[in-house]
């Protein structure tokens, strides 16, 4: 661990608040229907961030700067770096259906998915309960502004309220939470917050009582049950570009901030917070995959299989302490937060590509949403038919394809953990995967054996048609090859709990 108070450490982020700042000024003068100028700078601001985060994360370093409030180490730099990447692929996949609904009248689905951005990284580098909040709030403010970005659509505007209302609350769970344990503690640092609780010095009761609030907020974000209302009609009322914004790159920044929280702050408390987040991920995965199978809408059936796909996410990250409070197995630790990593990236890539897919269908004045709208699409183009079987069979986690891997890294890990509960609650989960993939091959069959509900090719600009074949190769090359992406994410949990 390195101190230093230099601003070299916040680099990805004042580079991201700068260029933010300069693309919304420059935009002023962009008339063209699609924003091109605006389009290719941020492109380019991303890719340079990308790059800049991925560096300091293969350099394998950790640094504290301004008074500890602010980390960077190889965890958060490299969810940075993937969170700056699923960002990318999102404005490529989502301008073409943006300019059709006249939703780039002006830059702002550009300047915020850039703020929004900034507010993910702010809550990956926090290492103080401030810091974190203030992430989250610059997240969520631009969030809502996304989803609210199509003024004339009554649809967009109730998601965007729903998603205000029920995300204030919230907020408002975690910040509570946050005032209880500064009350007990004395302090925002985190790492503070570990050796106080550790010496048994603060009243347990009042610690469980902030943690509940804690846990809370953090399954919002997440989107568990029974914290997911939000999620099926934020997911199909928004439009779809800003769908497939909202439910991928946040998803790393939550990832983050549970592990900062619960595993960096309050492991002397993971009895408690264990026995909440298995809970949490078993209505998760009732409540999910249950659910899915009665939606005819695609976005919204999406919508509970991300509910489901979190279920296993908690799995990873409640299995990682057997031994009792504050006792953790360093591997085993390791094993089980990196499987967790392993997941949340994967399921981002997955997701990616099966939005993508829906954006590329849908025409202007045609939203493709319904599951009844992929009819044939195997006689329309074989291609975009492939990548969505690919996805939703990696969904499913069927062999080959990487969600299989990301699935059996998260059971490894509950059943290497040697305790009874958790080798049941694995079986369930398995029961809970093969109800679910029901509804997935259901897409597939649509898709293979019914008819065409029309003729009309299906034809896509060339950056999105090359970003949307190199996603869904990724997802089959990781899924024959998973060694790189779980190696690294395991040497990057491993030198974040070193710390």
């Amino acid at each position: 661990m390195l101190d230093n108070t230099s601003l070299s450490v916040v680099t990805p982020e004042i580079l991201l608040l700068t260029m933010a700042c300069v693309v919304a000024m420059i935009d002023l003068g962009v008339k063209t229907r699609l924003r091109d100028l605006t389009y290719w700078l941020t492109m380019a601001t991303l890719a340079v961030v990308a790059w800049v985060t991925g560096s300091l994360a293969a350099a394998d370093q950790t640094f504290y700067a301004f008074g500890n409030m602010v980390v960077s180490d190889p965890m958060g730099n490299w969810l940075k770096c993937f969170a700056a990447l699923a960002m990318m692929v999102c404005l490529v996949y989502g301008r073409p259906y943006a300019g059709d609904r006249d939703m780039l009248r002006g830059g702002e689905m550009f300047t915020l998915s850039m703020f929004a951005l900034l507010g993910m990284f702010v809550m990956i580098s926090g290492s103080n309960f401030l810091v974190i909040y203030l992430g989250l709030e610059l997240l969520t403010l631009c969030s809502y502004a996304l989803v609210a970005l199509r003024r004339d659509n009554a649809v967009a505007t109730e998601a965007a309220m729903k998603y205000f209302v029920l995300g204030a609350m919230a907020s408002g769970f975690l910040l509570y939470g946050l005032s209880m344990l500064y009350g007990a503690t004395g302090s925002l640092d985190v790492g503070t917050v570990f050796k106080i609780i550790n010496s048994g010095q603060v009243k347990h009761q009042v610690l469980v009582f902030g943690l509940v609030f804690i846990v809370a907020g953090l399954a919002f974000k997440l989107g568990a049950a029974p914290f997911h209302m939000w999620i099926p009609d934020v997911y199909q009322g928004a439009p779809t570009a800003v769908t497939v914004i909202i439910g991928s790159a946040p998803e790393l920044a939550a990832f983050a901030i549970a592990i900062r929280l619960l595993v960096e702050g309050l492991l002397p408390l993971a009895v408690d917070w264990q026995q909440m987040l298995l809970i949490l991920a078993i209505g998760s995965l009732l409540i999910g995959n249950l659910a899915a199978i009665a939606q005819t809408n695609l976005k919204r059936m999406l919508a509970y299989s991300t509910i489901g796909q979190m279920g296993f996410v908690l799995l990873g990250l409640l299995a990682g302490v057997v031994k009792g409070a504050g006792t953790a197995d360093t591997a085993l630790a390791a094993n089980a937060y990196s499987s967790a990593m392993f997941y949340i990236v994967t399921y981002v890539l997955t997701t990616l590509a099966s939005f993508g897919i829906i954006l590329l269908l849908a025409r202007e004045g045609f939203e493709s949403e319904e599951i009844s709208d992929l009819a044939g699409l195997n006689e329309r183009s074989p291609l975009y038919a492939a990548i969505m079987s690919i996805c939703m069979f990696s969904l499913a986690g069927v062999p080959p394809l990487v969600g299989f891997y990301a699935k059996l890294s998260v059971l490894q890990a509950l059943v290497a953990s040697g305790q009874a509960m958790y080798i049941g609650v694995a079986v369930f989960a398995v029961v809970m995967s093969l109800i679910g993939s029901f509804y997935y091959l259901r897409v597939v069959k649509v898709m293979y054996f019914d008819a065409p509900i029309t003729a009309t090719t299906v034809s896509a600009p060339a950056d999105v048609r090359v970003v949307l074949s190199l996603n869904g190769a990724l997802v089959l090359i990781l899924g024959i090859l998973p060694g790189g992406l779980m190696t690294l994410c395991a040497q990057a949990i491993i030198k974040t709990l070193a710390t």
